[in-house]
């Protein structure tokens, strides 16, 4: 299953994605200057949402793209059955 996102999506994900990469940036430097384990906890919580929800937004456009596939009869070489096991497992992937 290729994703193809487009536009609005495509950059929703990279301001996402940059997100999380700053908060990582942040922490790594919030550790290396001995700052309160607290502060540092709540910026990796951060961080982790950010890429959480990135992640989310992948699955959600890979699915809608699965499902328009299916649709239109471009994916007929692969069953209902295998199309619902493989998003199973990139939506467990995340949790």
């Amino acid at each position: 299953m290729e994703l193809e996102l487009e536009g609005a999506e495509l950059k929703a994900v990279l301001n996402r994605l940059r997100r999380a990469q700053g908060q990582i940036s942040g922490v790594i430097r919030m550790i290396e200057e001995g700052r309160d384990c607290e502060e540092v906890v709540t910026q990796l919580a951060a961080a982790s949402r950010a890429l959480d929800r990135a992640g989310f937004a992948i699955i959600a456009t890979g699915l809608q793209q699965c499902v328009s596939d299916v649709e239109s009869g471009r994916r007929k070489d692969e069953d209902a059955e295998e199309t619902r096991a493989r998003l199973e497992k990139l939506f467990l992937s995340l949790a």
